[in-house]
């Protein structure tokens, strides 16, 4: 028996490990717009994905992780309206009606079926088209659905409790991803050696840190401009005992002073210790010092920068969906920041 409990994880591991993390991004994109457009969004589906699009409203009217005002979301699943419009019309038309009734264009809707050809589904996504909606799709890997919707969560597999984990695995994802799309906070991630100061090869005192001409002024000026200001730094020489991590928050203390004179402020700074054949996760280009601040901060990265001299930084860029802006010795910081404001 538990032979079997660990082949059937094993099947949906494997399941949501294939889920295409582009139909992830672009479903979340979709719906970043029509809410930030004050849009509404309409679930619906049968049986299970009838509860799937009461759960997934929820995460969007209620809260998934941020406290944050609520989005407008809702499952087409009350009883009374179904039953009514079955009885009196056909259970073919039981989401086709509600969405006539509540769908605006600018809306969208969230078809859930995991055959992808429920008739109910498929009528109330037409529907929602013609009235303008963007229309989504959630369905396994056969059926109608996900060729007739805008956008399509393809769940590669033909069993339905593994297109339901799924789809369910992405829609945690495509909720984060929308609550910090549309409430995140914007962030500049900037590197320190040779781009807001003077490399010093392992820095090892604070007196040998020096920031470079305009830095603090331009550091203000995405402050007042509502930017976070985060400092994401490799510091191996702590790794390889050239300094403690002690003496680096002093070097640090002194950097912020140094800011302060011109009002600017850091927000934070993440730095690795770690030596490059160690292989952690917070060095760059690796993505662990990006993923703490997005904890502690709750950031939205597509609308972020990332500032750096190295392709180092343009590759962390890539891989965490913000934009790279690379300094050189003729584009240096204070231009950087004058092309993120404008």
């Amino acid at each position: 028996m538990s032979e079997l409990v660990r082949r059937e994880l094993e099947e949906s591991a494997a399941v949501i490990s294939s889920v295409d993390g582009g139909q992830v991004l672009r479903v979340a994109e979709a719906l970043v717009r029509v809410f930030k457009s004050k849009g509404k969004v309409l679930l619906f589906g049968n049986g299970g994905s009838a509860a799937d699009a009461q759960h997934i409203a929820a995460e969007f009217s209620g809260r998934y992780m941020m406290e944050r005002a609520p989005l407008n979301a809702m499952a087409l699943t009350n009883l009374s309206s179904i039953t009514a419009i079955g009885n009196d019309y056909s259970y073919e038309t039981v989401f086709e009606r509600q969405v006539e009734g509540h769908v605006r264009e600018g809306d969208a809707v969230i078809g859930i079926s995991t055959s992808g050809n429920s008739k109910n589904v498929l009528r109330a996504v037409t529907k929602a088209k013609e009235l303008g909606a963007t229309t989504i799709g959630f369905s396994g890997a056969t059926g109608k659905l996900r060729e007739v919707v805008d956008v399509a969560l393809v769940i590669d597999s033909k069993s339905t409790p593994r297109v339901q984990e799924g789809y369910m695995a992405a829609a945690h994802v495509i909720c984060g991803l929308v609550e910090k799309g549309v409430f995140g906070r914007r962030a500049v991630f900037i590197d320190r050696d040779d781009t807001i100061a003077k490399d010093v090869p392992y820095c090892p005192s604070p007196e040998q840190l020096t920031l470079y001409e305009g830095v603090g002024r331009s550091i203000k000026r995405l402050n007042d401009a509502g930017f976070l200001v985060i400092m994401v730094t490799n510091q191996s020489g702590v790794g390889r005992g050239f300094f403690t991590a002690s003496k680096l928050s002093e070097i640090h203390d002194k950097m912020r002073q140094d800011l302060a004179k011109d009002g600017a402020r850091l927000d934070a700074i993440y730095f690795c210790p770690h030596l490059p054949e160690e292989g952690c996760e917070c060095r760059k280009p690796n993505i662990g010092m990006v993923l703490q601040a997005m904890e502690d901060f709750d950031i939205d990265l597509s609308s972020s920068y990332v500032v750096g001299d190295s392709e180092r930084e343009m590759e962390l860029a890539r891989r965490i969906g913000s934009k790279g802006i690379q300094v050189t010795s003729g584009f240096d910081f204070n231009r950087a920041v004058d092309l993120i404001l404008g």
